[in-house]
């Protein structure tokens, strides 16, 4: 009888050993660590958060979104050093992300997957960012004053036929830095200049608004030609205010400069940042923003140029026709940024 209860306890004792052993597994085994991507962003787009919400339901990895300028975003991501939790940065002009890289804020990317599909000039040759979308900046023009054959170039329009006649924003506009950036590139330090000065005189009034109220401005009789972005002419014509959709009809599109460097190219663009605590997730987040279905929300529902070669423009922006694009490495526009700061206050561009 107390050999069989002997047995018995040793059982017992077995079995709560077991059951302790059990308990103490489970919790040394840590919770699955929740995936997610923290994206600091300049854009500002209802298509963008259609975007992420799709790669969140076919991933399971959650976007975190800061939004902000370009700018502030940088100096945000300086200050928090290598304790930044930013995974990714989105930018709206390329000389934003030359900024981003200049400032050591931006690690190269080694997907083969993004790298295979964007274009050598429209992303940086060291890989520490990407195109994720093309604007063209064009000539709107007014279809009752304006005739297609007296359009040529960017540099055409200081000629004395324009004298007042031109509609621009301010020169603290990135759009227009990089314009002039890229003339600098392609042309050098004295001809950007002289194309400064001689479009500060040739300026209907001084400028103010966005490339919007550009267009507004030629429709209204203020000017005859404006230098705009391509996907603000979509906006105008989609737009929910009868107002915008009228400017929007108002005026035509040329594309310049076919003869000689093509038309201006800028970008939205993204970078993985230097210390991004969810790289992985990151550079899946970038892949999946140049993949066909993201390509085709940007290129439909925002007007963009689609960077995938795989991927046509929306019916808007076939409508307005081929044309030769400006190859020039975007790096270039962010190079030569300074300069064109600079050459603008020389030319009292306001």
């Amino acid at each position: 009888m107390i050999k069989r209860i002997a047995i018995f306890a040793l059982a017992m004792v077995a079995i709560s050993c077991g059951d302790n052993k059990k308990k103490e597994e489970t919790k040394a085994k840590p919770e699955a660590k929740e995936q997610v991507v923290n994206v600091y962003t300049h854009r500002h787009y209802p298509a963008d958060q259609d975007i992420f919400a799709k790669f969140e339901k076919e991933t399971g990895i959650k976007v975190n979104v800061v939004n902000a300028k370009a700018d502030e975003l940088i100096q945000k991501m300086i200050q928090e050093g290598e304790h930044s939790p930013a995974d990714v940065l989105i930018t709206a002009d390329a000389g934003r992300l030359v900024r981003a890289e200049d400032k050591d804020l931006l690690q190269p990317i080694v997907s083969e997957e993004i790298l295979k599909i964007v274009p050598a000039n429209l992303k940086d040759e060291d890989n520490k960012w990407v195109a994720l979308t093309k604007r063209a900046r064009v000539m709107a023009y007014a279809k009752d004053r304006v005739k297609l054959e007296e359009l040529s170039t960017y540099q055409d329009l200081t000629s004395d036929k324009w004298n007042k006649k031109v509609l621009v924003r301010s020169s603290n506009n990135i759009y227009n830095q990089s314009l002039l950036a890229s003339i600098i590139a392609n042309e050098g330090d004295e001809k950007a200049k002289a194309w400064a000065e001689g479009m500060v005189k040739n300026m209907a009034r001084n400028p103010k608004g966005n490339d919007r109220d550009q267009v507004k401005a030629v429709v209204n009789g203020e000017g005859d030609v404006a230098i705009v972005n391509t996907y603000y002419i979509g906006k105008l014509l989609n737009s929910k205010k009868p107002e915008e959709v009228k400017a929007g009809e108002g005026v035509a599109i040329f594309f310049p400069n076919q003869e000689t460097t093509g038309t201006h190219i800028n970008i939205s663009g993204a970078g993985v940042v230097k210390h991004a605590p969810n790289k992985e997730n990151a550079e899946k987040f970038i892949a999946y923003l140049i993949s066909k279905d993201a390509q085709e929300v940007f290129a439909k529902a925002n007007y963009e140029y689609p960077v995938n070669p795989e991927v046509q423009p929306s019916e808007l922006l076939q409508s307005w026709g081929e044309f030769k694009e400006d190859a020039l490495p975007l790096s270039k526009l962010g190079e030569n940024n300074k300069k064109a700061v600079i050459i603008f206050d020389e030319a009292k561009w306001k």
